[in-house]
């Protein structure tokens, strides 16, 4: 049984309007456990590494892994070199093999963001001409960590005619535009008191006016009721990455409380990886109910 492309993938969850889990990793613990959960639940799955991970890890090693997880046990998982702001990384990237790049402009003007996104499409299609690129409309922060406050600069909500005109002039084919998460988490996030809210009537009226696969970037934290409508309105994919490391970190410190004496990091690490992989499940199986919760 051959795999489907990450573009089969997303027109499958467009029709059935369930969305495809993106999860970020920079370590073995988060990659496998969003590997064998995905894998256990049959579900496709899109793993990301931003600049700074890319850096940790290694562009070409982070590639190999993910294909060799894709060709051991034949499973759809796919690699993508999220929030990439350099046209060379991002051909650094797609020359390695990855199977999608966000190529990501936009805390610059909008006809600045344009420009270089256009361009940036363009070299990557040279690149592989079966690579999927993702643009971004709107500043939503930069960092997937744990904020006292909101992050300053942050953009106004997407148009529905700012996004036409920018699929129209870039090529894009998946776009993420900004329609009320942000980057990271506040504390009072991270803490249950508080969640994120999207403007799902934007998504809806973006989803008309392009036509194209929508992301949306700064899942975590995000109310899973107004998420499960937002898929409904027309979000493909949903990037979960700030709840992941909250995860890793909470299973280590409890690890490293119970045998403070332990120095083996495979005796420590697989509380990380329960932790992680309770997290990815749970965010799965809510993508996957998306289409029932709209029936």
């Amino acid at each position: 049984m051959s795999i489907p492309t990450l573009r089969d993938v997303l027109r499958n969850a467009d029709r059935e309007h369930t969305a495809l889990g993106h999860f970020n990793f920079s370590e073995l613990v988060v990659l496998n456990a969003v590997a064998t959960v995905a894998r256990q639940l049959g579900a496709p799955v899109l793993v990301g590494v931003s600049e700074g991970e890319r850096e940790f890890i290694g562009v070409r090693q982070a590639a190999a892994l993910v294909k060799s997880i894709r060709d051991e046990f034949g499973m759809p998982i796919f690699l993508n070199a999220d929030h990439t702001h350099s046209l060379e990384k991002a051909i650094e990237a797609a020359k390695a093999g990855f199977d999608m790049v966000v190529f990501d402009a936009s805390a610059h003007a909008f006809d600045e963001n344009v420009e270089e996104t256009k361009r940036a499409v363009e070299a990557l299609k040279s690149v592989n001409p079966d690579i999927v690129v993702e643009g971004e409309i709107g500043y939503i922060g930069a960092s997937s960590a744990i904020h006292s406050s909101v992050p300053p600069n942050m953009s106004p909500l997407t148009t529905a005619e700012e996004a036409s005109q920018f699929v129209q002039a870039t090529s894009i084919d998946v776009l993420a535009p900004a329609v009320g998460t942000m980057h990271g988490m506040l504390k009072s996030m991270a803490s249950g008191k508080e969640s994120k809210h999207l403007d799902n009537h934007r998504i809806a009226e973006i989803k008309r006016a392009t036509g194209i696969f929508l992301t949306l970037h700064g899942g975590s934290g995000t109310d899973v009721a107004e998420l499960l409508a937002g898929i409904q309105a027309g979000m493909n994919v949903v990037h979960i990455n700030t709840e992941l490391r909250l995860a890793w970190r909470r299973g280590l410190q409890n690890a490293l409380m119970k045998s403070p004496d332990e120095i083996a990091p495979y005796h420590l690490l697989p509380a990380a990886y329960d932790e992680v992989s309770h997290v990815v499940r749970l965010w799965l199986q809510t993508f996957q109910r998306s289409s029932t919760a709209g029936a």
